[in-house]
């Protein structure tokens, strides 16, 4: 059996971002590990995310990051950002269009949002490292 591969993927229209949601569904953000810079336009955040079982292996999980480039303005809701250590698990990701942007929605449970206004869609996810086996004292999102 071998183990899984990095992932390396790009969205550019709503069919690429639906993987990309569901290859980040469940997986973990903390507050103070997504950020916004205006100047470069650009929000990104890291991620612990699970990594699908292979024909019955153990799941695993690895480290991403996650990017979208051309934000123009980021809103948040339910998320207190004096609270950085504070983590927040992801339902999905999805993008709404607009008359002159489009509008990309990270739902997180617990009813906290961050919603990003872009030119286009212009998204990237990395893993930072190889998938490994998670381990049992895994830390759980605070809803």
């Amino acid at each position: 059996m071998t183990a899984p591969e990095r992932l390396r993927l790009r969205a550019e229209d709503d069919g690429d971002l639906a993987v990309i949601s569901a290859c980040l569904q469940d997986a973990v953000f903390a507050v103070g590990e997504m950020a916004f810079a205006p100047a470069d336009e650009r929000f990104a955040a890291i991620a612990v995310r699970r990594c699908r079982r292979e024909a019955g292996g153990p799941a695993g999980q690895a480290t991403a990051a996650i990017c979208f480039d051309a934000v123009s303005a980021v809103r948040q809701r339910g998320i207190d950002r004096a609270q950085p250590t504070r983590l927040l698990r992801l339902a999905g990701i999805v993008a709404e269009p607009g008359r002159q942007s489009a509008v990309i929605r990270l739902l997180f449970e617990g009813d906290a949002e961050v919603w990003l206004e872009a030119d286009r869609l212009d998204c990237r996810l990395e893993d930072l490292e190889e998938p490994h086996a998670a381990f049992a004292g895994e830390r759980e999102a605070v809803s």
